[in-house]
């Protein structure tokens, strides 16, 4: 495997839980990357999330650290025991094109002032039924950027593909919070707002992929997301990062969505599990008991 030698290193870390499956063909699919990686960590929520032969067709060394289930504290281990100058996420489900690293590079390189870059999602399953891998890997293949390269400012890193620039982490000791358990909904706003005093955050549309958004174990039961839907946007906005119109504005679509949809509900989302995590968070909001944590008792 040819490492990078001269200039920035970079790293992938991917947490994962109760995907072993997913997990292996992504890791596989690395192989892709024309600039290598110079490092590659995995942190499992379990031995059993991971496949150690499976893993074994990736055509270099990949650091596992045995973890414990819960996103930003699998992240965190990730972070420290990364050496790179350049940390980048992948979800254990995210397809990145060819060039993604190479594209990181390039990036970080000629702007010092960018802390956290995120990139193009040409497909994101996320929000429906998921991507099938072969499927996600067609529409990858099939994808053609055009026009001249964009750098846009955002407020945050999209967490399934967020690449972050060592540093200021290490420097300012920045991790991911630990109080937002399980999935940790919306934790990398949280990182991204922490990050966002030292330097620049932006979406670049030349580190492209697929998130395929797969349904399988591993994610938060219904209720637990409806309750972190709430709980975690007020949790976040009383630490100062995010904005109350933008706390609110996420409430109301998650409610309103779940309420409308919990009618016929799609066979790959338990709405009416979410909309009661959605009540049982606004009652402990009204009654000053809310807490992300609170899910740990579900």
């Amino acid at each position: 495997m040819s490492i990078q030698k001269d200039g920035l290193t970079i790293a992938i870390a991917i947490a994962t839980a109760g995907r072993r499956d997913i997990l292996t063909q992504t890791v596989v699919f690395l192989n892709n990357q024309q600039r290598r990686p110079d490092e590659f960590l995995i942190c499992p929520a379990s031995p059993e999330d991971i496949d150690p032969e499976g893993l074994s067709a990736y055509d270099g060394a990949i650091m596992i650290l045995p973890g414990s289930a819960g996103l930003s504290y699998q992240r965190n281990l990730l972070l420290s025991a990364a050496t790179a100058d350049i940390v980048v996420f992948f979800d254990d489900d995210f397809l990145p094109a060819a060039d993604y690293l190479g594209e990181v590079e390039k990036l970080f390189a000629s702007d010092p002032t960018i802390v956290i870059a995120t990139g193009h999602v040409i497909a994101d399953g996320i929000g429906g039924p998921g991507f099938e891998f072969e499927e996600g890997r067609a529409l990858l293949a099939a994808d053609v950027p055009g026009g001249a390269p964009s750098i846009e400012p955002t407020f945050n890193g999209y967490g399934c593909n967020m690449a972050i620039r060592m540093a200021p982490v290490r420097d300012r000791a920045v991790r991911f919070d630990e109080n937002l358990p399980f999935y940790s909904w919306l934790e990398d706003i949280d990182f991204s707002r922490q990050l966002a005093t030292s330097g620049r955050i932006v979406r670049a549309d030349r580190m492209r992929g697929v998130h395929l958004g797969t349904k399988k174990a591993g994610r938060s039961p219904g209720r637990r997301l409806g309750y972190s839907q709430v709980a975690n946007r007020v949790y976040i906005h009383r630490k100062g990062n995010m904005p109350l119109h933008h706390a609110l504005g996420g409430i109301l679509r998650n409610v309103t969505s779940n309420l409308a949809r919990s009618l016929k509900p799609e066979p790959w989302t338990d709405r009416r599990g979410r909309l009661q995590g959605n009540m049982l968070a606004l009652r402990d909001l009204l009654t000053g008991r809310i807490d992300p944590r609170n899910i740990l008792d579900m």
